[in-house]
């Protein structure tokens, strides 16, 4: 009787131990599996819906800030488009622009004697603000025309005063060859489109230039 009792503590004794070493085993497969990172081995990989939902939400608004983050530039360079249309020279024949006649003007030329003068007529020809002007047509073309000459004469006190200041600062040797007349015709140009870079004159036509 006494055998069979130390036997079955004996048995007792084996199947705690065998116990505490399994808890201890399942212990250490949790930590491994659940607490350890998982750049480690493991057996098995937990994901978590909320750590996935985190991570979809990131990889989202990730997308979403890179999706705004290029429009942002498409955004501006549709914004520019217009500006660098007008910009942007046109190739075109003289006729093929808009005409705006300044009127005729007499300017006392730099000169010694004070009696040296110049009589000139200028029209000045201008690129059209907008590509589409030249498929315009009938009454649609001619409201643009008046409407851009009515921009233009509000203009006119700064396209004249430049165009006198520019005549007064002459001489009569620098008018009165062809050459000169050339220099002074690109230098016209030149003036007013510093003075209003917005209006594009593309040539300067003399209806009547007298040097005396």
């Amino acid at each position: 009787m006494n055998a069979i009792k130390k036997i079955l503590g004996s048995l007792s004794k084996v199947v705690m131990i065998i116990m505490i070493v399994l808890m201890a085993l399942i212990t250490l497969l949790a930590i491994w599996i659940f607490v350890l990172p998982d750049s480690i081995w493991k057996p098995v990989y937990v994901s978590w819906d909320g750590a996935a939902a985190s991570s979809e939400e990131g990889a989202a608004s990730a997308e979403s800030h890179s999706s705004e983050a290029a429009a942002e530039p498409a955004a501006a360079e549709a914004a520019a488009e217009p500006a660098a249309e007008l910009a942007r020279p046109i190739t075109m024949k003289p006729g093929q622009g808009l005409m705006v006649d300044t009127g005729s003007k007499i300017v006392n030329l730099m000169d010694p004697s004070g009696r040296k003068y110049l009589r000139i007529g200028i029209v000045l020809e201008y690129q059209p603000p907008e590509i589409e002007y030249f498929t315009m047509a009938g009454e649609e073309k001619k409201l643009f025309v008046e409407e851009f000459n009515a921009e233009l004469t509000a203009m006119m006190p700064i396209i004249n005063n430049s165009i006198i200041t520019l005549l007064s600062s002459q001489t009569f040797e620098s008018v009165y060859t062809a050459e000169g007349k050339e220099k002074l015709r690109q230098d016209i140009m030149d003036t007013i489109n510093t003075q209003l870079p917005e209006y594009r004159v593309i040539f300067v036509y003399f209806t009547e230039f007298v040097v005396q």
